[in-house]
């Protein structure tokens, strides 16, 4: 064991009794950036100003708090032990899906509301979104956790060509591990270039959004089966990858359906 590599201190600063930590920091940033540009989008798109900030004001808190249920929900074996640690999400500890799933649900409930379409927001969301994730990810890098398997220093270095600041934060209790944290940060990344350029396609309706869940669904299914701290099904079975495989395929079988039935009638550029 090297003693002379030191992790990233996980603490960004501390104002009185107030600790801040840096997975709260990136994911905030994330959050921000991605708020900033779907307002713009919205307001091109016909929609008030407001709209997404006042969409943000619900989604976040409950798209969080379904994340951490989610999470704590496949690990209760250690959470029934640990009960005061349910609440501690700063130490890490969130499921993307469940993120998922509160915002989606959050959304429409906003959008019947509100009288918007809610394929409307969820096209204009999809880029912020998977942006979000994609910078969130450091977060993960911050805590030193959703890494992959073993591997040696010279196949970060020599193989990956990473700088010294991931490999170093890669060694963890005497081993380094694949950096599985940047390998989805940059599948994420791809897919924010990719969604901004099919904004200019002019999809039907929703499917700039459909295309935001196969493509983060392809790059987690891939890059969960690296993982070592995978929330699983059974023995052998992650359920991140069986929700990937079935989002696909739903996100297909939706996008055929509303142009045969005629649901998707409007295009992303109307109104």
């Amino acid at each position: 064991m090297d003693s002379s590599i030191q992790p990233i201190d996980r603490v960004a600063f501390e104002l009185g009794p107030i600790t801040v930590y840096w997975y709260g920091v990136i994911i905030g940033l994330g959050a921000l950036l991605g708020l900033w540009i779907a307002v713009r989008e919205s307001e091109k798109r016909g929609l008030g100003k407001d709209t997404f900030v006042d969409v943000v004001m619900w989604a976040v808190p409950i798209a969080i708090i379904c994340a951490r249920i989610y999470y704590v929900l496949f690990e209760w074996d250690f959470y029934s032990k640990h009960p005061g640690k349910i609440i501690a999400i700063w130490e890490g500890g969130i499921a993307i899906h469940g993120a998922l799933i509160g915002s989606f649900l959050t959304a429409y409930i906003f959008s019947r509301v509100r009288g918007i379409s809610f394929w409307k927001l969820a096209d204009i969301a999809a880029p912020s979104i998977i942006l979000g994730q994609g910078i969130g990810r450091w977060g993960n890098f911050m805590n030193q956790e959703a890494h992959g398997r073993e591997v040696s220093r010279s196949f970060l270095e020599n193989t990956l060509h990473l700088p010294d600041f991931i490999v170093n934060q890669m060694y963890i209790n005497g081993v380094y591990y694949h950096p599985t944290f940047l390998y989805e940060s940059l599948w994420d990344l791809a897919g924010f270039v990719i969604l901004m350029l099919l904004r200019r396609v002019n999809l039907k309706r929703g499917e700039l959004f459909f295309s935001y869940v196969i493509w983060y669904s392809i790059g987690r299914y891939f890059v969960e089966g690296m993982r070592t701290d995978s929330l699983m099904l059974t023995s052998n079975l992650r359920i991140a990858q069986v929700i990937s495989l079935v989002l696909i395929a739903l996100s297909i079988i939706l996008i055929v359906y509303r142009r045969k039935t005629g649901l998707a009638e409007k295009r992303y550029l109307e109104g």
